[in-house]
């Protein structure tokens, strides 16, 4: 397996070299909110909305006091936007209530906030405070699983797979690697395996081929 993980990390540091998350922010509030738009929405899509929205919002306090209507109209072109406001609104009231506004760099102070899972919280953790994280999100999901780095179909137990075999200070790079690999090549019904530098470590691919 030590070999298998050097070839993928080769691989995806020769073709992601330079991986970033898509969603825009510029600070890790920002990034917060924009992850938890994120859920069940494109990264174009939130983008669009939150070129507004930081705009009108810029502090937890904005949103912690925003009239929960207008919120939701604000954030309505990303989809479930009744839950989304309503986390939103509930999860900076506490940012408010426990930590000054701020957002904490903490997995389980993250994960105990309203609306805010383990995925969120390693997007946050990984992308605005640099504290390593493994982020399943569905292209990650189905990636671990062709390439056989998991058997497993929980995110939490994706999750704990992935940090046992890949070095931690890869772990954030790693997600967004297979995050934009999935994105543009492995894709769910129609992977383009003809042109995947990664055939010669996917198990999925291997069985195609007997």
């Amino acid at each position: 397996m030590q070999e298998k993980i050097k070839g993928i990390l080769e691989v995806l540091d020769k073709h992601y070299p330079n991986v970033k998350v898509a969603l825009n922010y510029t600070n890790p509030l920002e990034l917060l909110i924009a992850t938890i738009l994120s859920a069940q929405c494109t990264d174009e899509r939130v983008n669009q909305v939150t070129a507004y929205l930081f705009k009108k919002y810029q502090t937890a306090k904005d949103y912690a006091e925003a009239d929960l209507k207008t919120l939701e109209e604000d954030i309505k072109p990303t989809g479930f936007y009744k839950n989304k406001a309503k986390h939103i609104k509930a999860c900076c009231q506490t940012l408010l209530e426990k930590y000054n506004g701020e957002v904490p760099p903490d997995l389980e102070k993250l994960t105990n906030l309203p609306g805010v899972g383990r995925k969120t919280a390693n997007v946050v953790l990984g992308n605005a405070f640099n504290i390593p994280g493994i982020v399943v999100d569905t292209h990650v999901r189905r990636l671990a699983k062709r390439l056989g780095l998991t058997k497993q179909r929980d995110p939490l137990k994706i999750e704990q797979d992935l940090m046992a075999i890949i070095p931690r200070e890869k772990w954030t790079k790693f997600s967004l690697q297979l995050t934009w690999h999935g994105r543009t090549i492995c894709k769910s019904r129609q992977p383009k395996c003809d042109v995947c530098p990664l055939t010669t470590w996917c198990d999925e691919f291997q069985k195609l081929k007997k």
